[in-house]
């Protein structure tokens, strides 16, 4: 299993932490799975976030692997390896932190440290049966991340237990602080596209609560999908277009990144116009309920054999993407699998409220445990 790029041993805590290996750690090369970086230097410092770890007590045991250039969502990779989904092992372990949460689902390490810039922490965790979270855009710094400049990627954290990602967020965010166990949040079940059998998981696990519950709609989550491509298509293309006919990218990066290269200004400037009509959306059904709750994925992931034999699938992503582009907090969970195959329910929460979504996430996983005991 191809999870590590590098095995390391930082730090002297108990609890152990892979980072991708677009996080800069002092003294290794930064290569975000590429050979286009295969000569790149020992990065100088610790990234930021990689310092808090630390800071926290973690021990840092491995870099992990990704989909190249954190650019694809099947987490396939042809120069490093692809990883196992340790868990559903016919499927992809989903892209682009696909390291991260393999390690964490393989019982590698307790924290995966992954990007999510369009779904790419939260997709690996629903395909590996994992939970992971994208904070508020912003909200954990992101120096020492590749790309330098980027208006939609998030740092955050896949782990196995829901408490171990509520304790690592504490530890590394000193203003993140866990909601109070007795409050109540509202929640509005967002109607949108998924297969019926995902749509079914998310209904029985919010029939479990007793919280209080609203069909809800988002009607612009569509156009904030594409409005979301478009605009990590140029800046990832801003970002990479150096390493475009070097001969040291795979060919599946080296068409979506020649592909991004046609983003029009025109399409940007539309795609900047959709952000702010979604955000604003996002925020009114916030101002009425706590917490929005939907699937993460809209269907079941690619077998690894279709996506090795070259199949893509970027609309897996269809139901994360949006909440990149508006900045707001969200978070998968993993639901009871599905003969053989992985479901995961996500909650968005308003920007800044990352711990009371978490809150949130510890009565809706109570309420499924104790049901399923």
């Amino acid at each position: 299993m191809t999870t590590f790029i590098e095995s390391l041993a930082l730090g002297r805590g108990p609890k152990r932490v892979v980072v991708k290996d677009t996080i800069d750690i002092a003294g290794y090369p930064t290569q975000a799975g590429s050979a286009a970086l295969s000569d790149a230097l020992p990065a100088l410092r610790h990234a930021e976030i990689v310092e808090r770890t630390q800071a926290a007590g973690y021990r840092i045991v491995g870099k992990a692997n990704l989909h190249e250039l954190a650019f694809g969502m099947t987490g396939l990779n042809a120069w490093t390896g692809t990883p196992e989904n340790p868990r559903f092992p016919e499927l992809i372990p989903g892209g682009s932190s696909s390291g991260s949460a393999a390690a964490v689902a393989a019982g590698l390490a307790e924290v995966g440290i992954g990007t999510d810039t369009g779904g790419s922490i939260r997709l690996p965790a629903a395909c590996c049966g994992l939970y992971g979270f994208k904070p508020t855009f912003g909200r954990l710094d992101r120096r020492g991340v590749m790309p330098t400049i980027s208006s939609l990627d998030c740092v955050g954290p896949i782990t196995a237990d829901l408490e171990e990602l509520i304790t690592f967020m504490a530890a590394v965010d000193h203003g993140f602080t866990s909601a109070h166990q007795g409050e109540t949040p509202t929640l509005a079940w967002l109607q949108v596209d998924a297969e019926d059998f995902i749509q079914a998981a998310v209904e029985e696990s919010l029939s479990m609560t007793s919280l209080p519950t609203a069909k809800a709609q988002l009607s612009l989550i569509d156009e904030a999908y594409g409005a979301a491509m478009a605009v990590i298509n140029r800046e990832t293309y801003n970002a990479c277009a150096k390493w475009l006919d070097s001969g040291r990218l795979g060919a599946d990066v080296e068409r979506r990144l020649e592909a991004a290269g046609k983003t029009t200004d025109a399409e940007l400037r539309e795609a900047e116009a959709v952000r702010l009509a979604f955000t604003a959306e996002v925020d009114r059904l916030l101002e009425f309920h706590d917490v929005l709750v939907l699937p993460t994925l809209p269907h079941t992931p690619l077998t690894r054999a279709a996506a090795e034999a070259g199949q893509q699938d970027l609309t897996i992503s269809t139901l994360l993407r949006p909440f990149n582009l508006s900045g707001h907090p969200a978070l998968t969970m993993p639901l009871v699998p599905n003969a053989g195959r992985p479901v995961a329910m996500q909650l968005v929460g308003r920007k800044g409220g990352d711990a009371s979504l978490c809150g949130a996430a510890r009565v809706l996983a109570g309420a499924n445990e104790t049901d399923h005991r």
